[in-house]
């Protein structure tokens, strides 16, 4: 599904560099469920912006679904990621002019569906993660579980290949961490590929397979 090679990232300040990703090889199968951990500064968070397409590594190669991403102009790149990638992120990353179920069915305009249709898309994946009772809520009277919860049925909504969380339950207390977990571990059992950072040992022990990062390069990685 998706595969790195001698990736590295080097942020440029002034005549200063700082190497953030220091060569990593990785693998992730289709249909699994990985967990990236590490220290805060150990790279992480770079590294999945790296994969997902939101940042452009400095070297190395991302190959997804077969293709090498280096070879991807800026354009499909963008599309790439509105048609194969979802994201969440722990801000939950929501317009707060739009209702929920704007917020979902924006990006699936984007993709050049209908607007009858991308309601109907919409509606069910908020109902999918529990929010059929709020698709007219914008996202100040919403709390932050489900705020949260919109986020994810935004990213699941077009079924995409991969879904990229970043701490997605850093902001949240721990029933609704649980309530996103729960969510995360029935979209994992229906075959969804799952990559996501988090600092929660006991969160990580729920995924297939855990990724350790150290000063930008991979010290451990294993499955359960």
């Amino acid at each position: 599904m998706i595969q790195t090679k001698n990736l590295i990232k080097t942020f440029k300040d002034g005549d200063a560099e700082t190497k953030v990703l220091k060569g990593i090889d990785f693998r992730a199968e289709n249909g699994q469920f990985i967990v990236i951990m590490g220290r805060s500064g150990s790279g992480k968070s770079t590294f999945l912006y790296q994969m997902s397409l939101l940042d452009y590594p400095t070297s190395g190669q991302i190959i997804i679904n077969g293709r090498d991403t280096s070879t991807m102009s800026s354009q499909e790149r963008i599309l790439f990621r509105l048609t194969q990638c979802g994201y969440v992120f722990q801000d939950y990353a929501l317009l707060p002019e739009l209702t929920a179920l704007e917020n979902v069915v924006l990006p699936l305009l984007m993709q050049g569906i209908s607007k009858k249709t991308a309601n109907t898309i919409a509606k069910e994946a908020l109902t999918k993660v529990g929010l059929s009772h709020r698709f007219y809520n914008l996202p100040s009277h919403l709390s932050g579980g489900e705020q949260q919860r919109t986020s994810i049925a935004r990213a699941i909504a077009h079924k995409p290949k991969i879904l990229f969380a970043d701490e997605p339950t850093a902001n949240l207390d721990n029933e609704s961490s649980k309530a996103i977990l729960d969510i995360f571990q029935e979209l994992h059992r229906q075959g969804q590929t799952i990559i996501m950072v988090t600092h929660e040992e006991q969160y990580a022990m729920l995924a297939q397979k855990i990724i350790r990062l150290d000063d930008g390069k991979i010290v451990f990685d294993t499955k359960n």
